[in-house]
């Protein structure tokens, strides 16, 4: 009995008659479309029975053209058999659907940036407000009938709030003071606003506000062909940037049924560590310098500079590269760069044992970082944590070992746990990442296949610049490319890699058109945001700053 037979099967007895279930599989996954009434005992199904322990993604889609407009779409995981579902409900424009934070506290973000997007209403959900529009904002942007072009301004910001409000009593004994931090605040790095109460020196309450970057990414994706895409994806996570240019391209070319050369998914496999290496260089550079340790700081960006460098030589840009193309790598490496990778390799391993010198049994750093801001691996998991910050909690998933792509199944690599998911713990799962993915990187720098470093798909990938100026074949191939566009099959698919933050998951849907019906990304940082206010409660004021580092927020993936 295969997986989806298996997940029927269970059903069945719950639910004894599956009136309007619908089990297919688009692309390798399994899918699951129930209607919207029994989408809060299915999942609770689903969860109670231990089939899925985890809420991966959930968001929302528009059909203008159905009776029942939007869809709901749940994306499930199992952290133990690491199988997965996508469940779908379809919601009419003026209908609700019911909330599934009862089952997942990680659904909370996840519910309101879907009814800001659409329009859908959440039943029973606490607090379903408005979370990456601002509160002037008129509409839902991403309803197929919203103009892409109409942009609406905010005029003001709102007072310091908390999600209890409308039901919290204040204390008249206590003298409680609001303190807002950011967006405009050095340690909040410019877009995020913390709003806190605070009784002296201890956090009573506190919340925060996100939106201050917002790029449109998922409706900007809407309206340009697939490989028009890449340069936005670099701007989700700029600080590993070719991560999440991989993410993409896999996705897309799962749905076009190609397999990438080996000599591309080598060096992909060698762009995405020296990605993950400088993404926890600014998360280890930037938290200490918010906690007073200035010297870490630009030792460690020398090393992150040189790995800009050979971004450089490969694409000719530093941080927002746009160096993957659908079907391979944009250029071939220049000769001698895989040799240069393997020496700027050994400058960082100098380096992260320099930083571990400096810092892991630094008195200062250990008594700011040991016990603050610590979670559960179960609470972790309610909340949607993934990568770092999950296995500091204590959970070692990662995808590289769990569902492993481009080889990552031939390398010999550990992946590194914590116990308390504090920001020590996190800060010494990083450190000990970075150390691996230089064992990645020497392993795969000295053995990296010949052969091209892209597909020879006509329809896929443009022709070289000798060919378009060279032969009609050549040019004509460019042209209706360039007109046309790539054409995925008519079908939807969710791939995911293991990005510096976590997993970071693309929902791509396809009509067969030049550009993607619907694209989501799945950011790893949105999920792990929602416990922040938890994470700080009851704490300093001052370790506000320490945790928020350590979580390793980028605005860019978090607003999209």
């Amino acid at each position: 009995m295969n997986h989806i037979e298996e997940i029927k099967s269970e059903l069945t007895q719950k639910f004894q008659r599956l009136d309007g279930f619908e089990f297919g599989n688009h692309f390798g996954n399994d899918v699951l479309e129930v209607p919207k009434d029994l989408i809060l005992p299915l999942m609770k199904q689903l969860k109670d029975s231990g089939r899925f322990d985890f809420l991966m993604d959930l968001c929302g889609a528009d059909y203008p053209e159905r009776k029942q407009r939007f869809e709901v779409i749940y994306q499930l995981f199992n952290t133990r058999t690491f199988r997965r579902l996508r469940v779908k409900a379809r919601v009419g424009e003026n209908e609700t659907i019911d909330s599934i934070i009862s089952v997942w506290k990680g659904a909370n973000w996840f519910e309101r940036e879907t009814y800001d997007m659409y329009g859908i209403v959440f039943k029973g959900h606490p607090f379903l407000r408005k979370i990456l529009t601002h509160h002037h904002f008129k509409g839902h942007p991403l309803r197929k009938d919203y103009d892409p072009n109409l942009q609406q301004h905010c005029q003001d910001v709102m007072p310091i709030h908390f999600e209890n409000d409308d039901v919290y009593t204040k204390d008249p004994n206590k003298n409680l003071v609001p303190l807002n931090i950011g967006p405009s605040h050095p340690a909040t790095h410019g877009t995020l606003r913390v709003m806190v109460e605070l009784e002296g020196e201890t956090i009573n309450r506190s919340n925060v506000e996100l939106g201050f970057l917002h790029r449109c990414f998922e409706k900007m994706c809407e309206t340009h062909f697939y490989n028009q895409v890449i340069p936005y994806t670099d701007r989700l996570n700029y600080c590993s940037a070719p991560m999440n240019n991989i993410g993409y391209a896999k996705a897309v070319e799962k749905m076009l049924g190609v397999e990438i050369p080996p000599k591309a998914q080598a060096t992909r496999v060698i762009l995405a560590e020296l990605s993950r290496i400088i993404d926890h260089i600014v998360c280890i550079g930037a938290n200490a310098v918010d906690l007073g340790a200035l010297t870490g700081f630009f030792y460690l960006f020398g090393l992150r500079e040189q790995v800009y460098s050979l971004f450089e030589k490969l694409c000719g840009a530093r941080l927002t590269v746009s160096l993957l193309r659908i079907g391979g790598i944009a250029n071939e490496p220049p000769k001698g760069w895989y040799e240069e990778v393997l020496r700027v390799n050994e400058e960082i391993k100098k380096g992260i044992d320099q930083i571990d010198r400096l810092l892991t049994n630094n008195k200062i750093w250990i008594e700011r970082t040991r016990g603050v801001g610590g979670i559960s691996v179960e609470n972790a998991i309610q909340y949607g944590y993934t990568g770092p910050c999950l296995r500091a909690a204590g959970l070692g998933l990662d995808l590289r070992k769990a569902d492993p792509y481009y080889g990552y199944d031939q390398l010999d690599f550990a992946i590194p746990t914590g116990t308390t998911g504090d920001c020590y713990d996190r800060y010494l799962v990083r450190l000990e990442e970075m150390k691996q993915s230089t064992r990645i990187i020497d392993q795969v720098a000295r053995n990296v296949p010949s052969g091209d470093y892209i597909i020879r798909d006509k329809s896929i990938v443009l022709p070289e610049k000798k060919d378009v100026y060279g032969n009609i074949e050549g040019l004509m191939n460019h042209f209706m490319l360039v007109v046309k566009g790539i054409r995925p099959p008519k079908g939807e698919i969710y791939d995911a890699t293991e990005a510096a933050n976590g997993e970071l998951g693309f929902f791509c849907v396809s009509d067969n058109g030049p550009k993607p019906y619907r694209l989501r990304a799945r950011p790893p940082c949105f999920a792990i945001y929602q416990s922040f206010p938890e994470l700080i409660n009851g704490g300093l004021v001052a370790d506000v700053i320490a945790v928020l580092g350590s979580l390793n927020l980028i605005a860019g993936e978090l607003d999209r």
